[in-house]
């Protein structure tokens, strides 16, 4: 009989066991569910409500169910639902009555509370450092080539000419904020719901501070109904994954592009890549192109999440149950990005000369001949309009920017001198614009030395 069947007095039918279980999936919480456990039964016994050698018991049968489950050793059974039954029900097999106190003071409600929180700090904290990881690769790709150019786009057209390194270090930008936001998330899940038992907290003399004290959490939960009942952190922390997940489609998209034979200006590994079961000269950036896929599961998760919890009333509801499935979904999906990334980035091949024969259209520096009239006193919007005559003179010559005359570029630049005709060297190009933030070689070396000091 199910360890909660006191009242019934018949069995759950088979096909509602099958539909209820969540063992198949929770099982990977059961070393937060013996962690919590064996802080709680310490602060049984140290508050006298049960013997402090039934705790002493609890606590190394529970190591010894956590080796029989490390070691395959352990077997599961979908009547018993969850990972909290499984382990329960394996403490009172050895230990009896003696076993069965474990449960005093607690109810599932809050032991899964728990056990999610336990959980999702530890992901939390591979997660920051895997972020990390891939941010260093980004910056060692980028210093390997911060003297490379090539065209910068806006609406997926050619618009000036940046730094390689500087386009990566924009992604460096975007990881640091997805790993600030993963910190963040930590502060708020890193609070002890334990001993707000199924809503209304427990008549017997316990102290919730020792156990959040035992388990390193900064604080208890000031409230018990919101304690077993809501989720946000879990939310919180799958929403954070959805932007790093963007991000990460973003560069595929990026590099996708750049591996394709219009752009080739970069070659992946063959270990990130595939071929063609038809085509033998196809190599394809699946890797790539499979996070973007994956990109929408995480927001799915988050959908999920969301939707799960907008109806519900206080306070638990098995409902909740669902919210491990989008959870672990979406960790595993980024944690599988977080691996394959950081070498392929590493081990990825530029075309330099193809990004540098693409960033010297004379088109590129159009700018480059605005801002110079602005420096000769002339309003940014005439200048503006000036040179855009003029690429719109040299496109109905058949002329590119550079192959004029000065003359030619005064009938539409009037203020135009000799000086204008050296502005379209991309390099030169890049190297003004020496300014925070700028892509200026200057300014990128500087981006580069924060980030190598920062992710050592």
């Amino acid at each position: 009989m199910a360890l909660w069947g006191g009242r019934f007095s018949s069995a759950t039918s088979d096909d509602v066991t099958k539909y209820s279980e969540s063992i198949s999936f929770d099982k990977r919480l059961y070393k937060h569910d013996i962690m919590g456990s064996k802080a709680h039964v310490k602060m049984l016994a140290a508050q006298g409500i049960i013997p402090a050698e039934t705790a002493d018991a609890i606590r190394a049968e529970l190591d010894k169910i956590q080796k029989r489950i490390e070691t395959g050793d352990f077997s599961y059974d979908i009547t018993m639902e969850d990972i909290h039954m499984h382990i329960e029900s394996a403490l009172i097999e050895v230990l009896g009555a003696e076993g069965a106190r474990v449960h005093s003071a607690r109810s599932r409600n809050d032991q899964v509370a728990l056990d999610i929180r336990l959980y999702l700090r530890d992901q939390v904290d591979e997660l920051i450092a895997g972020v990390r990881h891939f941010q260093r690769a980004l910056v060692l790709q980028a210093d390997a080539n911060k003297d490379v150019i090539l065209p910068g786009f806006t609406h997926l057209q050619h618009a000036q000419v940046v730094v390689f390194a500087h386009h990566l270090l924009a992604y460096v930008e975007m990881l640091d904020r997805d790993a600030e936001r993963l910190a963040d998330c930590r502060k708020r899940l890193n609070v002890c719901p334990l001993g707000s038992g199924a809503l209304a907290g427990s008549t017997l003399p316990i102290n919730r501070e020792m156990v959040a004290e035992e388990l390193n959490f900064s604080r208890c939960t000031r409230n018990s109904m919101d304690a077993v009942a809501d989720r946000d952190f879990a939310i919180e922390l799958v929403s954070a994954l959805a932007i790093f997940a963007m991000h990460t489609s973003r560069l595929s998209e990026d590099l996708i592009l750049w591996c394709s034979q219009e752009f080739n200006f970069v070659e992946l590994d063959d270990a990130f890549c595939t071929g063609s079961s038809l085509m033998p000269q196809k190599k394809n950036p699946d890797v790539c192109e499979l996070t973007r896929g994956k990109t929408a599961r995480v927001y799915g998760a988050l959908t999920a999440l969301l939707t799960m919890c907008k109806g519900l009333p206080l306070t638990y509801n098995r409902d909740l149950q669902e919210d491990k499935l989008a959870i672990f979904d979406a960790l595993d999906t980024v944690q599988m990005i977080l691996k394959v990334y950081p070498p392929m980035i590493e081990t990825m091949v530029l075309r330099k000369e193809n990004m540098r024969a693409a960033a010297s259209d004379p088109a590129l520096m159009a700018t480059d001949l605005a801002e110079k009239l602005v420096e000769l006193g002339v309003p940014f919007r005439t200048a503006h309009h000036r040179v855009g005559s003029f690429v719109k003179y040299c496109k109905e010559k058949g002329k590119a920017l550079d192959e004029v005359t000065l003359a030619e570029m005064q009938e539409t630049i009037p203020e135009a001198t000799a000086e204008f005709l050296t502005l379209f060297d991309p390099e030169e190009s890049v190297a003004k614009r020496n300014i925070t933030g700028g892509t200026g070689f200057a300014q990128v070396e500087k981006q580069l030395e924060f980030w190598k000091k920062n992710l050592d």
